[in-house]
């Protein structure tokens, strides 16, 4: 074997030797490197622990409309309801009618109140005489004939919102991005701005105040 057959394979076996050494180094260091990119995976918007609120994933029109404080709405509708509700009451006995007779309320043509109701035409005109001049009457009832079918729809709204995500483009527009102006006479002062704005031949989709009846004893 010749002097340069020997070094070639000198050389090689010093190679070999000086690889192995550096081969467990390398492999720690390789350990060392990929640790960071885990931690980096971990916290990453695809990662297991990154969650989005429910509330970010809404829109902002559904979550203005989601706040409504119905539940004070209608405490302020049930105040005029059992006024009403107890002045009819107080009538019927006032003219020795069965408490279990049955009225119905609502507004004629002119304004004034109209009652009916299986009862003599006399009684029927007299009652009507006392509800119209009856101030406060006239203002629960011109109150409430407004008030509760714009409740009514709010509330079905909302369920029909937060069951299924149907969004109602009347009550977003009635509903103010500042919770403060959402008081309830602020949303039926917009509700009513609407209605007087909309042309005859495209009614809103809430019960006309001319059209509202208040109805006692309905099911005796």
């Amino acid at each position: 074997m010749s002097l340069l057959t020997s070094l070639i394979q000198a050389s090689t076996r010093f190679q070999q030797a000086l690889d192995t050494r550096q081969a467990p180094a390398d492999s720690s260091n390789a350990g060392a490197a990929t640790e960071p990119k885990k931690l980096e995976a971990a916290g990453s918007p695809g990662g297991d622990r990154f969650t989005p609120s429910e509330q970010a994933l809404q829109d902002p029109a559904d979550v203005k409309v989601q706040k409504l404080p119905l539940n004070q709405y209608k405490q302020t509708v049930a105040q005029d309801l059992s006024y009403i509700r107890d002045t009819l009451r107080h009538k019927l006995a006032e003219y020795n009618l069965h408490p279990a007779t049955a009225l119905n309320v609502s507004k004629g043509e002119e304004g004034k109140t109209v009652v009916e109701g299986k009862i003599s035409d006399e009684i029927r005109g007299e009652i009507e005489q006392d509800l119209n001049n009856n101030r406060d009457f006239t203002d629960a009832f011109s109150r409430l004939s407004i008030s509760e079918p714009t409740l009514d729809f709010m509330d079905n709204a909302l369920k029909l919102n937060q069951a299924y995500g149907v969004r109602n483009s009347l009550l977003s527009s009635l509903v103010s991005e500042n919770q403060q102006f959402n008081g309830f006479q602020d949303v039926l002062h917009r509700y009513d701005s609407l209605r007087r704005n909309t042309s005859a031949n495209e009614p809103l989709a809430v019960g006309d105040s001319q059209r509202y009846a208040f109805n006692l004893n309905a099911r005796a």
